[in-house]
C-alpha cells in the first residue's frame, strides 16, 4: 500500500471520530495528518491540549505528535500533497427536518476535487444516509470536471462504531471493521484491508460489503440499540403500574441469549451526539423512501417522553409549583467517561426543575466546564442553578437527591453523610444505581425507574 511507503494517511475533522481515528492509526505506525479548519482548534492540539474528554486519548495523542507519526493543519490542500487516503470524518448535524446535514461532508468532498492530482480512496468516516458516498463521488467529479482533469478515485463507507468513554479501546479492539467497496477485489478494497491488518491480528474482524449496505449498517446498528433502550424503559413503566420490579425482569429475559444484558438497563432517556440524531435520520429516510417507520417512531417518541420522566416522579411527590425546593442533581454528561452534554437527559430535567421554581446544585466529574458554557447564564448568576465542585457539596440542604448520570463516583454513596446534610429525605435514582431496600432501610424514599 503507497501509504507503508512513505505516505501519510489525511482524516478531515478533529471531533470525537476523526481525532480517535487519527490517533489510533498513528499509534499503529502510520503517519497521519489531520486536519481541521478552526485554527484554535489545530493550534490547542499542536500545544498538547485535547478539546474533548475521552480516555486514554490524550497520552496516545500526545505521544504520537511527539514522535512525527501525527499532525495537524489547518490545509487540507497541503495534506493531500503527501496522502493517498482521505479520510471524511466532520459533523454531520441534524438538519431541522430531522434528516443528516451533509454540508460540511460535501463542502470537503469539493474540496478534495479541487486539488486532486492522481489516484486516491476518500472514505467516508462521519455517519451518513444512505447514497450519501454518491453525492460524494458526484461532488468530486463535478469539480473535475471543472478543471478539466481525469483522475480515478474510489469512495468508500466505513462507518465508526465508537462508544464515547471507551473509543479508543473500541478502535484499537474492534467487534468488526465494516468497509463498503464497488469492488471487493479492487485497489480501494485492497488499500483499506492492508490499512486495517494492524487491528486484525488475533482474528479477522473485516466485513466487506456494498457501499450503500455499510452505509444502512450504521444507522441500522444504533437504531437498533436505540430501540433495546425504549422497549426496557417502556417495559419499566408497566412495571411501575403494576408493582413490579423491572431489575428482576431485566436478569429474567437478559439471560435468555438471543436478547443479552447489554442495552436492556432502564432509566431516563438517551443521549449523545448519535442515536437521537441517527433514529431521526433513518426516521426521516424511510419517509423518504414512503415506508411508515412504525417501530423508528415508537422509539423516539418513548425516549422524548423518558426524558420527563424523573420530573413526573418528582412532582407527583412535591406537586407542581417547586418553589423553595433544592435539589442535588449528580451527573450532567449524557453518559460517564464524557463530557459530551448533546442530547443529556439533565439538559430537559434542569429546564423543567428551574422551570417550577426549583434550586438546582449540581455535579458532574468532567462536565462542569462544559455546563457553564451551555446553560442560560442567567440561571448561574441568579443562583437558580448552582456547579458546585465536589459531588457532597450538592446534597447541603437538598429536598432530594437526583441521580442522572451512572459515573462510578456515584455508586457508593455516604448515606450517613446525605442524611445529615440533607433537608429532606429522598432519592430519585434515574438509572437504578441504587438497591433500593438499601436506602430505605437507610430511611430516605426511594423512587426508580420501575424499581420496587
Amino acid at each position: 500500500m503507497e501509504n507503508q511507503e512513505g505516505k501519510r494517511i489525511t482524516i478531515v475533522g478533529t471531533g470525537y471520530v476523526g481525532l480517535v481515528t487519527g490517533a489510533c492509526f498513528a499509534e499503529m505506525g502510520i503517519p497521519v495528518t489531520c486536519v481541521d479548519k478552526r485554527p484554535e482548534i489545530v493550534q490547542m492540539l499542536c500545544d498538547g491540549k485535547i478539546p474533548i474528554h475521552e480516555p486514554g486519548l490524550e497520552p496516545m495523542v500526545l505521544n504520537n505528535y511527539a514522535e512525527g507519526r501525527l499532525r495537524f493543519t489547518t490545509s487540507l490542500p497541503e495534506a493531500m500533497a503527501e496522502s493517498n487516503v482521505y479520510f471524511i470524518a466532520v459533523g454531520t448535524p441534524q438538519g431541522e427536518d430531522g434528516s443528516a446535514d451533509l454540508q460540511h461532508v460535501l463542502a470537503v468532498a469539493r474540496e478534495i476535487g479541487q486539488n486532486l492530482s492522481g489516484y486516491v480512496v476518500v472514505v467516508n468516516k462521519s455517519t451518513v444516509p444512505v447514497m450519501t458516498a454518491d453525492k460524494v463521488r458526484a461532488a468530486i467529479q463535478e469539480e473535475l470536471d471543472k478543471r478539466g482533469a481525469d483522475f480515478k478515485f474510489d469512495v468508500v463507507s466505513n462507518p465508526e462504531f465508537l462508544k464515547e468513554g471507551a473509543a479508543v479501546v473500541d478502535f484499537m479492539k474492534p467487534d468488526r471493521i465494516v468497509i463498503g467497496v464497488d469492488d471487493q477485489q479492487g485497489q480501494a478494497a485492497e488499500i483499506m484491508r492492508r490499512l486495517y491488518a494492524p487491528f486484525n491480528r488475533n482474528h479477522e474482524r473485516t466485513i466487506f460489503m456494498g457501499v450503500r449496505d455499510a452505509e444502512m449498517t450504521k444507522y441500522a446498528a444504533n437504531a437498533m440499540l436505540a430501540t433495546k433502550i425504549s422497549f426496557i424503559n417502556e417495559i419499566a413503566g408497566i412495571c411501575d403500574a403494576l408493582d413490579v420490579d423491572v431489575e428482576n425482569v431485566r436478569r429474567g429475559i437478559g439471560s435468555d441469549s438471543r436478547i443479552g444484558y447489554s442495552f436492556i438497563y432502564p432509566g431516563a432517556g438517551y443521549g449523545g451526539s448519535c442515536f437521537p440524531k441517527d433514529v431521526k435520520a433513518l426516521l426521516r429516510t424511510a419517509e423518504d423512501c414512503e415506508v411508515d417507520p412504525v417501530v423508528l417512531r415508537g422509539v423516539e417518541v418513548r425516549n422524548q417522553a423518558q426524558k420527563k420522566i424523573l420530573f413526573r416522579k418528582i412532582t407527583a411527590k412535591y406537586g407542581n409549583d417547586l418553589s423553595g425546593l433544592v435539589f442535588a442533581v449528580w451527573g450532567l454528561a449524557f453518559k460517564p467517561e464524557t463530557d459530551d452534554m448533546r442530547e443529556a437527559t439533565s439538559m430537559v430535567l434542569l429546564h423543567q426543575l428551574i422551570g417550577a421554581g426549583a434550586k438546582v446544585l449540581a455535579y458532574d466529574p468532567v462536565a462542569m466546564d462544559v455546563a457553564r458554557k451551555i446553560f442560560p447564564k442567567d440561571w448561574l448568576d441568579h443562583g437558580h442553578l448552582v456547579l458546585v465542585d465536589h459531588q457532597y457539596d450538592a446534597i447541603k440542604g437538598a429536598d432530594a437527591l437526583i441521580l442522572v448520570t451512572e459515573w462510578k463516583c456515584f455508586r457508593s454513596p455516604d448515606l450517613h453523610l446525605l442524611k445529615r446534610e440533607m433537608r429532606q429525605k429522598a432519592v430519585f435514582d434515574g438509572r437504578n444505581q441504587y438497591d433500593p431496600k438499601e436506602i430505605k432501610e437507610a430511611g430516605f424514599e426511594y423512587s426508580g425507574i420501575g424499581r420496587r
